[in-house]
Parts: C-alpha cells; sequence; structure tokens
C-alpha cells in the first residue's frame, strides 16, 4: 500500500473520528459506539490490505470470532465463553504480527508496537501499580462505605500482593535451595486465579454490552439491602431506576410496557420486605402501581431467580419474555442463576459508582470461585502436591 497510502487511510479515520464525535455530542448520543465506528473502520482497513496482498489470512480470526459467537448466543452466562473470546484475542493478535511483517503493514505495526509499550510497562512496574491502586482505591472505599469485610477485599488483595513480594524478596536469602522450590507454589496459585479473574472480568465486561429487545412482558428487578429496615438504598435505587428507564424504552418503542418484578424478601433486621420497599420507590417515581408485582419471600439472587419463576410461570402459563436488571457488576452472575433455574432471561446492569466497581468486581469473583470452589481446591491441591514432589525430590538427589 505504501507509506503514502497507509498516511492518507490514518488521516481520513482522525478525521471522521472527530466528526463523529461531535455529532454525538450535538445529539446527546452514548459514545461508546466511537469503539464500534473504529473497531469497523480498522476491519476494513484489515480487508483492503488482504486485497491488495492478495491473501486470506483474515479469515482464521474471524472464524475463531465465529465460534465464540456461536457459543455466546447459544448460552451467555457460561464462563467457557470467556476463554473463548481469548482465544480469538490470541489468534487475532498472532494475525496482525503476520500482516505486520508479510504485508508490510504499517498501521498494524504502529499499533503493535504501542501494545509492546503498554506489555512492557505493565511487566516492568504493573505489579507495584496495581498495589498502589488498590491501597488508594480501598481508602476512598472505606471513606465513602461502611466498614464490611466486603468493602475491604481491594485492601485485602494489596496486603496479600505485598506479603507475596516480601516473601519472594527475602526467601533466596534465607532458605536452602530444595525448600526455594517451595516458593513457586503461592506465585503458580496466583498466576492460576489471575487467569481465572480475567476469563471472569472478559466475559463480565462483554455480557453488559447486552441489547434486550423491547418486547419484554416482565423485568425483575432484584433486590438488595434497605436503609433503616424500609428505604431503598442508593444501589438499589440504581437497579430500580434501570428497570424504570427501560419501562419507558419499551412504551417508547412498543407502546407497550412491562410488569416490572420487584424480587426480595424481608430480612431480620428489615420492617418490610425488600419488594415492598421497592414498589413503594417505584410508586413515587410515576409507575402505576397495576404494573408492579411483588415477589416477597427470596433470600439471595438464586431465590430471586427461581421464586420469580414460579411466580411468572403461574401467571403466564403460555410463555413470556423477560429480562433482568441488577447493578453492572453484579449481572452476569446473575443471568448464572437465572440459567440454572431454567429462566431464560438477559440482565441490564445499573451503572456503579467507578470508585466502587473493584472492589464489586472482587467480590462478585469471589462469590464465582465459591460456585465452584471444588474444582479450584482440587487445582491448588495439585499444584502444591506437584512443587512438594519436586522440592522432596531435590532435597533427596542433592
Amino acid at each position: 500500500m505504501g507509506v503514502i497510502g497507509e498516511i492518507t487511510i490514518g488521516s481520513i479515520y482522525l478525521i471522521l473520528l472527530i466528526c463523529y464525535f461531535i455529532w454525538l455530542r450535538k445529539k446527546d448520543k452514548s459514545r461508546k459506539s466511537l469503539w464500534l465506528f473504529s473497531g469497523a473502520y480498522f476491519l476494513l482497513y484489515l480487508i483492503l490490505v488482504e486485497i491488495l496482498n492478495h491473501s486470506f489470512y483474515l479469515i482464521i480470526p474471524v472464524l475463531f470470532f465465529g465460534l465464540f459467537y456461536y457459543f455466546y448466543q447459544r448460552d451467555k452466562p457460561r464462563l467457557r465463553n470467556g476463554w473463548l473470546f481469548t482465544l480469538f484475542l490470541v489468534v487475532f493478535a498472532t494475525y496482525l504480527v503476520a500482516i505486520s511483517f508479510l504485508g508490510q503493514s504499517y498501521i498494524t505495526i504502529g499499533l503493535l508496537g504501542i501494545l509492546g509499550l503498554i506489555f512492557l510497562f505493565v511487566l516492568l512496574f504493573g505489579l507495584y501499580a496495581l498495589i498502589i491502586f488498590l491501597i488508594g482505591n480501598s481508602y476512598i472505599v472505606l471513606k465513602k462505605e461502611s466498614h464490611s469485610i466486603a468493602n475491604l477485599l481491594t485492601l485485602i488483595l494489596a496486603v496479600a500482593l505485598i506479603a507475596w513480594l516480601v516473601i519472594q524478596q527475602i526467601g533466596p536469602e534465607i532458605l536452602p535451595q530444595w525448600a526455594l522450590i517451595l516458593l513457586s507454589i503461592p506465585s503458580t496459585i496466583l498466576v492460576y486465579f489471575f487467569l481465572i479473574f480475567w476469563n471472569f472480568l472478559l466475559i463480565s465486561l462483554i455480557y453488559q454490552l447486552n441489547q434486550p429487545k423491547f418486547n419484554q412482558d416482565y423485568l425483575i428487578v432484584l433486590g438488595a439491602g434497605l436503609i433503616d429496615g424500609e428505604k431503598v438504598s442508593p444501589i438499589l435505587a440504581s437497579r430500580i431506576n434501570r428497570g424504570i428507564a427501560f419501562y419507558h424504552q419499551q412504551f417508547a418503542k412498543a407502546k407497550r410496557t412491562p410488569v416490572l418484578l420487584m424480587s426480595g424478601g424481608k430480612g431480620s433486621d428489615e420492617k418490610i420486605s425488600e419488594a415492598e420497599a421497592m414498589k413503594n420507590y417505584a410508586v413515587e417515581q410515576g409507575i402505576p402501581s397495576e404494573d408492579i408485582l411483588l415477589e416477597a419471600t427470596s433470600t439471595n439472587t438464586y431465590e430471586n431467580m427461581l421464586f420469580s419463576k414460579k411466580l411468572m410461570d403461574r401467571l403466564t402459563p403460555a410463555g413470556y419474555q423477560v429480562i433482568f436488571t441488577s447493578n453492572n457488576f453484579h449481572i452476569f452472575r446473575g443471568a448464572m442463576f437465572a440459567d440454572q433455574v431454567g429462566l431464560k432471561a438477559d440482565g441490564i446492569g445499573a451503572k456503579t459508582a467507578k470508585y466502587y466497581l473493584p472492589n464489586a468486581f472482587l467480590r462478585e469473583f469471589a462469590a464465582i470461585i465459591l460456585m465452584n470452589k471444588r474444582r479450584h481446591l482440587i487445582v491448588c491441591a495439585v499444584i502444591v502436591l506437584l512443587f512438594f514432589l519436586i522440592s522432596m525430590l531435590n532435597l533427596i538427589f542433592t
């Protein structure tokens, strides 16, 4: 294509991007579509490169993306979808490297260079930057939220990483050679859980791109704790507001509204059920009480889905369309529970304060780990046993 052609394509992209950004600001629309625009433009560029080079390598990453897309559309709330998307990313990165040097694509060379610098920075300073970020974030969370264990997860992780760094520095100076092998146990377990967290975080972020159709019969709003036993908390209010927003959007698009199914029982320290408090809040926001249904016996997300399904099955035995709403960090796990009880329902996420997201995702990750605790315990036990055997063999034969 040549340097001039590459510069021309890059310049056109920048001009179109600026124009599109200005148009979005004037129309007061979400800027998330900028990523879609950039992705579509880059894809067209890659197709042009393939045509000019008379090659068809792009088919390979497209096939891997198709594999991910097939399984994702077939069953969205599955952790395996994260691994499939990661596989696509690896294949796509390999493809970019190949065309960068085989097809002399200067744009992809520049892109890979930037990504390489980022990777180098993460490799050299990423762990230290992460610790600083976690400590800073934990300070903000503790300042604005209660001092519960659930709100200390970022601080706990930071302390654990610091302890691991200290052990790795001091261990080689005080331990014999055979015992040094045992220092690989926490490192290997840390890498294992990092990969699991990467997969969970990736598929959770992808799942938040859901765009349910405006043909819903029910919209389940998942409950959360109340203030003073009778008032909805800010987190719960955001869930209800997200449901109300969809309620109005569907009416504007399809001239019919979904029934808002408020799901949440009465805790031991609460004066009324969460469902009743949620209804009171929704009515105050202008939702007619006849468009609100209560499920007031559930005590956790699994029961939210199970009891809501039983209620809807009884009221609409011929079948129905349903979605649910919760905070954005929670909807993937909510969808997993919906899948477990046989409820086909996608989730739409309510925005959460940005400072709270790291702690919230760590909490969700811990819950996901506990859902499959036997599998993870087996893996960790195998890691410990393997390095223990290697250490003993080193002691015996040296």
